[in-house]
């Protein structure tokens, strides 16, 4: 299983030293099938304020994922899904939707991006339950997914042998 993180889900890490301590609990089982999503990547860097937040964010997230080769983007293929399923939940919620709801437009593209490369979301946010209606087979989860350390361990020396 492949896991990455919602937007939510690292704010509340930054927010609060509870959640911030369920992250780093989540990365010390999991760290070896966690991949984070260009898009969120994109929302992490317009929260970042100041030249302080931008820099940290950089060297201390974003730069450990792209050393790794762990960082996913939304393909040509997941804009027109992520188009579609808007387009679908938008005539059954109405049209008005995306005008009252933006920030379902990288939504969409997280999940379609999810789909794509076979990785669960972990999230927060409610609106992923309404998008996995018209994306077939995107998973998504609310924090924090039951892993198993021993299966986990298993699962990273099988990856390290190919």
């Amino acid at each position: 299983m492949k896991y990455t993180l919602d937007t939510n889900v690292f704010i509340d890490g930054f927010r609060s030293e509870e959640a911030q301590a369920d992250v780093l609990a989540f990365f010390n089982r999991a760290l070896p099938f966690t991949y984070l999503n260009a898009v969120v990547m994109q929302e992490l860097a317009a929260g970042a304020r100041t030249a302080g937040a931008a820099r940290d964010l950089q060297e201390k997230m974003f730069e450990p994922f792209e050393r790794r080769r762990r960082v996913f983007a939304p393909s040509a293929s997941a804009f027109v899904e992520s188009g579609r399923a808007l387009a679908a939940l938008a005539a059954r919620e109405g049209w008005q939707l995306l005008d009252e709801k933006p920030s379902l437009l990288n939504d969409a593209l997280i999940a379609a991006s999810c789909r794509e490369q076979g990785v669960t979301l972990i999230t927060n946010d409610g609106d992923f339950e309404r998008l996995a209606a018209f994306i077939t087979g995107f998973l998504h989860t609310t924090p924090w997914p039951v892993t198993t350390a021993p299966v986990l361990r298993k699962r990273a020396e099988d990856v390290e042998k190919r």
